[in-house]
């Protein structure tokens, strides 16, 4: 056995140890949950594998099912609920979790139970709350420090470092807030693809469908969050990370203007850090809920962030008048032809752009035009992400499928500007063209009056493992910084949309209808820069349209 596997399996090993041993489950238990031999095999949320794992009480289904991120903190607060029930109840369904999608990195269920437990004391002592989120369990992307933690990104060779000494900067907040923290979630090799799946902790799982990928870079996000095992995760998003899974897995997710959240106290993957002035990562939420998204921002914005990290903007959350006074004018994005949209993304865009012009907003379908084109803002991204792009290798552990097969924005070529040109004169060339882009689309908006505009997530839904390709409708906005939210909307249908659909590139998967039957489709919503408090107050009224709900 090599070197990096036995680092790999001795931490594997390590991990199992943090779940008690009575939310184990045994083989034959794993087999029957997953529904082994059925016509619903990886199904897991439709086959209840939670409830009927016999883990959590009925109580504990209840919390974990029947309340949005903002309900648990209010009912905790109120007494209705205790901290250390609800942490309880989250743990266990997490625990569940890990066993059938491998969704969990580091593990540290104890810690949050004897927090919340420490919160309920403060609250009974004194009639107050330590802050506006106690209580509230929140999973955090492995990338994040958390005291004492490893944060090893996907890398074998991160395990030989040293754990981190002190807190991410939001970390830091979250806890001033209240929050309990109790584990962190899986990320794919490189973090820079669509499949989380790495030689540590393997691959993270769809619950929806355990043979579609859960997204990437934060799919073990995406994938507690769909399975309820969190109310409320954190991710990172540079090229689409928070939006794909949110997606993929049936979830919101949001991704703010750069350092709305702070940023600082993070491992990150092994790559030249001189590109990162041009296209920048943001912390952003997951959640079941559209207004929990708004709760996130709400309580980060408003706690000082700056005070916790240097580069994080000081600007509190504003509050919109309420309700709006008029209707929305919503740009709708036109498919790009090199980057064909599947069939039931393509309904779906159609079909939520008839609703919400049914429902009284306006409705502007945009031109197709080159100067502002899904493929012309990829091109622009991927070449300043294969400027010195990183060498796994070098760590001494094979690559992954999806990085193997070139899954990954720093792949393609066909690049804007000249690739033979020096680093710098390269650099200065493709800040000249995201300028440009930037401006084809502030004119666009001003042109026809947008509040927001309405686009894919993806080409595609979660597909088969390893066949994502890439995130030309995510990766357009990252690149001039524009706020963005997914809006679960739909399903796929091997009946409605029944046609396979060949790509025509490498890097969008071909459409196999029966292999994403179910899987969860969405919408894209998208706000200039620093309007991210418009973004969210769009998706909270464009989600009652689209998802009535009881």
């Amino acid at each position: 056995m090599a070197d990096w596997q036995q680092i790999a399996r001795k931490h594997c090993e390590e991990q199992k140890k943090k779940i008690p041993l009575d939310w184990l489950l045994d083989n034959e238990k794993l087999e029957q949950l997953r529904g082994t031999g059925s016509a619903q095999e990886g199904h897991l949320i439709d086959l209840q594998a939670a409830k009927n794992s016999g883990i959590l009480d009925s109580n504990e289904i209840d919390i974990t099912e029947n309340y949005t991120a903002r309900e648990l903190v209010q009912n905790i607060r109120l007494g209705a609920l205790s901290a250390e029930r609800v942490a309880t109840a989250y743990c266990k369904r997490a625990a569940v979790a890990q066993q059938l999608t491998s969704c969990l990195t580091e593990i540290f269920f104890e810690d949050g139970i004897q927090r919340a437990r420490w919160l309920d004391k403060q609250l009974r002592e004194t009639g107050k709350v330590i802050g506006p989120l106690h209580g509230l369990p929140i999973s955090l992307k492995d990338s994040l420090h958390v005291d004492g933690h490893f944060a090893s990104v996907g890398y074998v060779a991160f395990l030989k470092q040293d754990r981190p000494k002190g807190n991410a900067a939001l970390v830091k907040l979250l806890l001033d807030a209240g929050a309990v923290l109790y584990c962190k979630t899986n990320v794919p090799q490189t973090m820079m693809t669509c499949d989380s799946e790495n030689n540590i902790f393997g691959r993270t799982l769809n619950p929806h469908n355990t043979k579609l990928t859960a997204g990437g870079s934060s799919g073990g996000e995406g994938a507690l969050v769909a399975f309820r095992g969190s109310p409320l995760g954190i991710g990172s998003d540079l090229a689409g990370s928070v939006r794909i899974p949110a997606f993929c897995c049936g979830v919101y997710g949001f991704k703010p203007t750069v350092d709305r959240i702070p940023f600082a106290g993070q491992s990150l993957s092994p790559w030249p850090m001189n590109w990162m002035s041009a296209v920048m990562p943001a912390l952003g939420p997951l959640t079941n809920s559209a207004d929990d998204l708004s709760l996130l921002m709400e309580v980060v914005t408003k706690l000082n962030p700056w005070k916790y990290d240097g580069s994080a903007i000081d600007l509190s959350w504003r509050t919109l008048v309420e309700p709006r006074s008029k209707p929305l004018t919503i740009g709708i994005l036109p498919e790009d032809p090199e980057y064909t949209l599947h069939p039931p993304i393509r309904r779906s865009l159609d079909e939520a752009a008839s609703a919400l012009e049914e429902a009284g907003h306006k409705v502007v379908h945009l031109a197709t035009d080159a100067k502002r084109s899904a493929a012309l803002g990829a091109r622009i991204s991927y070449q300043y992400f294969s400027i010195s792009a990183p060498a796994v290798t070098d760590f001494g552990e094979p690559f992954v499928a999806s990085v193997a097969k070139g899954m990954h924005p720093f792949s393609t070529g066909d690049f804007p500007v000249d690739p033979k040109l020096d680093i710098p004169s390269q650099f200065s060339g493709l800040n000249m063209a995201r300028a440009a882009y930037a401006q084809s689309w502030s004119q666009i908006w001003q042109e026809h009056d947008l509040d927001i505009v309405l686009a894919p997530g993806a080409s595609c839904t979660a597909v088969p493992h390893d066949t994502f390709g890439l995130p030309v409708y995510t990766v357009m906005w990252s690149l001039i910084d524009f706020p963005a939210a997914v809006i679960p909307f739909g399903t796929a249908s091997a009946t409605r949309d029944s046609e396979p659909q060949k790509a025509i590139t490498d890097f969008v998967p071909d459409y196999i209808p029966e292999a994403t039957d179910g899987a969860p489709c969405a919408v894209q919503i998208i706000a200039p820069r620093f309007r991210d408090e418009e973004c969210l107050e769009a998706v909270g009224i464009i989600d009652k349209i689209l998802n009535a709900r009881h």
